[in-house]
Order: structure tokens, then sequence, then C-alpha cells
């Protein structure tokens, strides 16, 4: 290992050497002499961080706005990292891959921040091989090299580097020795808002009041607030009969401001015997960019430079390519295959607020191809099976618990001690509710919805049949363990029967917003997608396409709920705040469908109770079935929510198979026996 360092830092020394001397350089085309020296300024900037590891929080605040100038707010219109800029100058094609290297240059901050020298000198050796290229062709040929030429050195340097990267990634997943974020944590005071300048992410306002704002609750709240999380966690195994006992690490997941409530929730982790595993947002064109964000995250400088780049793969992706990025997955689990197994699954803390966002599709952007969305799909599923290999799904489970940002307006404190009773709700009055929709369903065979108004959802949706009704259910009764808050009954449909649209007239899902949104189904099946975003039709299919089916023509229902958070609803409409809500209360406030895998992906195998002792049946569908027999085609790696909200809900009802019917929802009101209690928050509306 001594002599790796010693080549690394050899390596290091070089690099930083020549990308000085780019700064004094002068190339044969005034435009990509600025582009390299601006990337050659970025490098050199990121490294003076890389090799000061006693750097200040102090120091590390005088930088934040300086690494991350060049794609923030207006900047990012004449930033290399825009792509409509970036091939306003350089032309489609060159344009595009300057584009992408430009936002893999910007992903080397983390790299810098952790003071890992080998995925720094990955990103910095590559512009000096682009530029050595560009320069060399320019001086001997007077002209740049082939497009292609350029293209596929990108290709290889990609496919070179999968088995670094994905080695650093399944560690940071799986490893509690890469304490990064932990040392933050550990190291947080009240009040003492400098820290957050330490992990290298962006921080604004809003990370700062949410830090200010948790340091001023009390310990109680914050007690109540970690121990909701914690515990959700804990019955999600015990509700399902898995072993906790046999794992030792989980990973948490978090904004950056939320360390008070992290750092309760370690402790409370430790007492389950849980050391925690936390990585950072993955940025890179190894991994992925999102809007949405997944690990630990600070503010995003522009989420428009997040879409745009989020398809830089579609440059180069090939089967070939995929295949290299899947093995490399693979052997990376491989070689943490000890540390994989004993791993429990994901604890998340959301946040919500932030003003919702309107992407721009721009032509200039890197986006797949018909093949190459065949390809992603596959990868999706195949990484889903591969993660499910080594950290069996049977064995682990997951919780998600959502807070406020001050970012949602003036009543920021008023909605966020509103959430936290949101979260605390008593879970045993909406067991006994749920209970009863979930009796009178056990009676059907299928449940009808119709929309309201301008809503024009009208959708049959086919139920598992009992063979056992005295101790099967088909739905589960879900109250507050792995998904919190309270308020929902669910079930996996069969497919085969249901049909017809499902229609939201705005839904905002994984950061994005759809208007007038539509999903057709035939034999539980996507048949048909469209939504109102783009004046042309088809950029709205493209749209759901990318971001809902995930590169899929079709994907099944995998899920019919009926959300009975009626307090939720009211909360979102009393402060005007429907459209910023995340998924996990959205979907609790009305009835949703999720399109993609079940609620019991690669777990349908384990057997599962309600409350009343009563086995719940209704697992699988046609699809997940072929697990048994044909693995690949089984899952997809993806399941997101759509809800109807009360106010666009006409009826919902059960059909029996002699045609009767069982309503249990009537224009927007609980109408079944029983239920009548979830109707009191309306009063407040």
């Amino acid at each position: 290992m001594e002599g790796y360092n010693e080549e690394l830092n050899e390596r290091l020394e070089l690099t930083l050497g020549r990308l000085k001397e780019i700064k004094e350089e002068e190339i044969n085309d005034d435009a990509l002499g600025k582009y390299f020296r601006a990337n050659a300024d970025a490098l050199l900037m990121f490294s003076g961080i890389l090799l000061n590891e006693n750097i200040s929080a102090k120091e590390m605040k005088a930088l934040n706005a300086k690494l991350y100038e060049d794609i923030a707010g207006d900047r990012y219109e004449k930033s290399y990292c825009n792509p409509a800029y970036a091939t306003e100058l350089f032309g489609n094609d060159y344009g595009k891959l300057l584009s992408v290297v430009a936002a893999e240059v910007r992903s080397a901050i983390p790299a810098a921040v952790e003071h890992q020298i080998q995925p720094f000198l990955i990103r910095a050796e590559y512009l000096l091989q682009l530029y050595g290229e560009i320069k060399t062709s320019l001086e001997e040929e007077g002209t740049l090299p082939a497009y292609d030429s350029l293209k596929e050195s990108f290709y290889y340097f990609v496919s070179d580097y999968y088995e670094t990267e994905n080695l650093i990634r399944v560690r940071g997943l799986t490893d509690p020795d890469e304490d990064f974020a932990l040392k933050i944590i550990e190291a947080a005071k009240p009040f003492d808002t400098d820290i957050l300048y330490m992990y290298g992410e962006y921080i604004t306002d809003n990370e700062l009041k949410l830090y200010k704002y948790i340091s001023g609750l009390s310990d109680e709240k914050i007690a109540l607030m970690a121990d909701t999380y914690t515990e959700g966690y804990r019955k999600g195994f015990i509700n399902t009969g898995k072993d906790l006992s046999k794992k030792k690490t989980v990973n948490i997941r978090y904004p950056i401001g939320m360390e008070r409530v992290v750092k309760k929730a370690i402790d409370n982790f430790a007492e389950m015997g849980l050391k925690p595993v936390i990585y950072r947002a993955a940025e890179s064109i190894f991994t992925s960019r999102n809007v949405d964000k997944n690990g630990y995250f600070g503010a995003n400088p522009n989420r428009q430079y997040d879409y745009d780049h989020r398809e830089d793969l579609a440059l180069i992706l090939d089967a070939q390519l995929l295949t290299r990025r899947l093995e490399c997955i693979e052997e990376a689990f491989k070689a943490y295959r000890e540390k994989a197994q004993v791993h429990a699954g994901p604890a998340v803390i959301e946040i919500f607020g932030e003003e919702p966002f309107k992407p721009v599709n721009k032509q200039a952007a890197c986006r797949y191809n018909e093949e190459q969305r065949q390809l992603m799909a596959r990868y999706v599923s195949e990484n889903a099976r591969i993660t499910f290999t080594y950290i069996p799904g049977n064995e682990r489970s997951f919780t998600i618990i959502s807070f406020p940002v001050p970012a949602i307006g003036d009543k920021f404190e008023e909605i966020f001690d509103a959430v936290i009773r949101i979260n605390t709700l008593d879970y045993e009055r909406y067991e006994k509710i749920q209970s009863k929709i979930i009796d009178a369903l056990n009676e059907a065979e299928s449940v009808y919805v119709k929309g309201s108004g301008n809503n024009r959802t009208d959708l049959t949706v086919k139920l598992f049949d009992l063979t056992d009704p005295a101790h099967q259910a088909i739905y589960e009764n879900c109250v507050a363990d792995v998904n919190i808050p309270v308020g929902e009954v669910f079930t996996t449909p069969v497919l085969e029967g249901t049909n017809g649209m499902l229609n939201v007239s705005r839904v905002f899902l994984n950061g994005l917003e759809y208007r007038d949104m539509y999903l057709c189904f035939k034999d539980g099946m996507v048949s048909d997608y469209g939504c109102s975003n783009f004046a042309d039709p088809e950029e709205g299919r493209k749209y759901i396409e990318d971001n809902v089916l995930f590169h899929h023509k079709s994907l099944p229902m995998g899920e019919a709920a009926i959300g009975t958070n009626t307090t939720a609803y009211v909360l979102a409409r009393k402060y005007d705040i429907e459209s910023r809500l995340p998924i996990l209360i959205a979907e609790k406030t009305g009835p949703h469908f999720a399109v993609g895998d079940t609620c019991y992906s690669h777990e349908e195998d384990i057997k599962v109770y309600n409350p009343d002792g009563k086995e719940i049946v209704a697992r699988d569908n046609s699809v997940s079935i072929k697990r048994k027999s044909d693995p690949k085609n089984a899952y997809f790696g993806c399941h997101t929510d759509v809800t109807i909200p009360y106010d666009e809900l006409g009826l919902l009802e059960g059909i029996r198979k002699d045609g009767s019917r069982i309503k249990i929802i009537e224009n927007g009101r609980f109408v079944l026996e029983g239920t009548e209690g979830l109707n009191e928050a309306f009063e407040e509306v």
C-alpha cells in the first residue's frame, strides 16, 4: 500500500504541474484555450482542498460559493457545463463532449474534500489527455482531431475506470470505516453552522436556517423525531419476521442541516447493534446525476444542470459498455461481500418545501436513443438484481420519514411542527379504521375508481382471489413502520383484468412536475401515457418514459392503494403546499397507484401478516412471479406512486362477484361504515 500511495503522490505532483502549465500555454483556438484554462483552474482550486488535510471549517466556508459559482444561478447560462452554451461555442458534437467533460471535472469536488487522490486523479488526468490530443492535432494538422477519435478516448476512460469507481461506491455503501460524514456529525455543535461547510456541498440560507432551527428544538422533540424514525426501521424487521440481530450496518441518508436528529438516530441504531454507513449523493457519469438526491446532500446549485446531464452516458453507451459496468458492480460487491451481507438497508430522511422545478428540455443535452433506453432499462433491472444478491432482499428493510425545509415559506416553523404531528399520529386509531376498509375489500373481486370534475380517471383494478377469507387478506394495513407517516392500505393488483385510465391534474414525482398526466392500462400494463407539460405531445410522452417508466415502453401496475391520512391532506391545503409534498406524504392523501415493481419486490416469498393475524396473500403478480423461471425479466428496479387527491375523486368502490357494490369513498369523502372518523380532518379546510 505504501508503494501504491507513493505512486499516486508522484502522479498527482506531475498532474498538478501540467495543469499549471496549461494556464500559461496558448493553443491555436482561443475558445478552446479558454475552456481548458477554466477547467485547469477549477481542478487546481479543488487540489488546494485535496492537499490540505487540516483545512478548517472557516476556510471551507470561504471557498463554498467559489466551488459552485460556475453552475449556480444565472452564471450557468455561460458555463461550459451548460450543453446549450458549449454547443454554441464548439458545435453540436464537440460541444456535447466538452460539456460532459466539464461536468465530470466538477465531480472531482467530493474527492478533493474527502482527500481521496485516486478519484481526483482520474478526472484530472483525463482532462490532460483530452487537452494533449486537441493541442497536438491543432499544431500538427491545423484542425481538431476527428470527433469519433475523441469520443472513443472518452469511452475507454469511462470503461477503464468503472472498476475503480464502483469499488469506491460499494465501499461507501457497506463499510462503516468510511466515516467522513460521521466525523462531521459528531463534531457538530448547536448553532455553529460553519461545520456544514466541511461537507464541501453547496450551502445556502436554507441549510443554515434549518440547522439553526433544529439546534433550537428541545431534547424531547429531537428524541421524538429520531425515535419515530429509528423505531419505524426496527418495526420493519419485526413486522416482516426478519432477524435484525444478524445485521451490523444501516445506511443513513439525510439532508445537510439535520445533523442533530441524525446524531440521536445513530445512538438509537447503536442500541440495535448497528453502525452507520453514510455516503454522499452520487454525481458523476460513473454513477448518475439526478435532480432527486440519494445519499447525504446539500443545496442543489442548479437543478437544470442535473437535468441537463442526467443522460450524459448517452454520448458513448452501447451493449459492451453496459456489460462492463454491470460486471464491475458485481466485482465490487464480491470484494465487499462480507460487509454487504450484514447490511440492513437504508434509513432515509427526506426533505420537501423547495420551489417546484420545471425543467427545460435542451436539444443540446445528451439523450438516450431508443436502443440506449432499452439498455438502461436492462441496467436498472440487473443492478437491482446484483444488489439484492449481495444485500439479500429477504433479510433487509428500510424506513423513510420526511420534514419540511425553510424554503417552504414564512410559516416554516408552524408547518414543521404540524409535520411532526403527522409523523406521530395515533397508529392504533388508523389501524382500526383501515381494518374496516380491508375487511370490506376482502369481499370484492375488483375496485372501481372514477375521477370527478375535470379528472378523467376511469379505472378498474382486479384483486387477488382469496381461497381462505378467514385467514387471508388482500390489502396490507400500513401503519407507521417503514413508511412514515401512517395512512394507507395497499395491495398488489392482479394484472389481467386491470384496465382503464389514471389521470391527475398536477403531480410532482421525484422532483419533477407533471401536468394533466395520464397513464392508461391494459391488463395491468401501461399501454399509453402523456402529459401537457410541453406543446409537443411527443415531448410529454418522452418525459414520462424517461422519468416515470425509466426508459421502458411499459410497466406493470405494481401497487393499488388507498391513502387515509386526511390530516396530511388538510395540512397541504391549509398551507397551500400540495405541489411541494414528497411522494411519501402525498401518497397518503388519496388513492394511489404505482407503476413498476410491487411493494414486496424481492420479498414475495416472505409471509406478511396484518395486525389481526391474517396473511396478506396478494404479494405477486404475473410479472414478478417470473423470478422463479426468468428472473432477469421479473423486476424493473423502480416503483413510482401517482396519487389522486380527494378533491379529484368521485368514487372508489369494491365490486363483488355478484356485481353488488361496496362504496369506500364518494365525492372525496369516506362513506364506508366505520371510516367516517377520517372525514373529521376535512372540517379544518
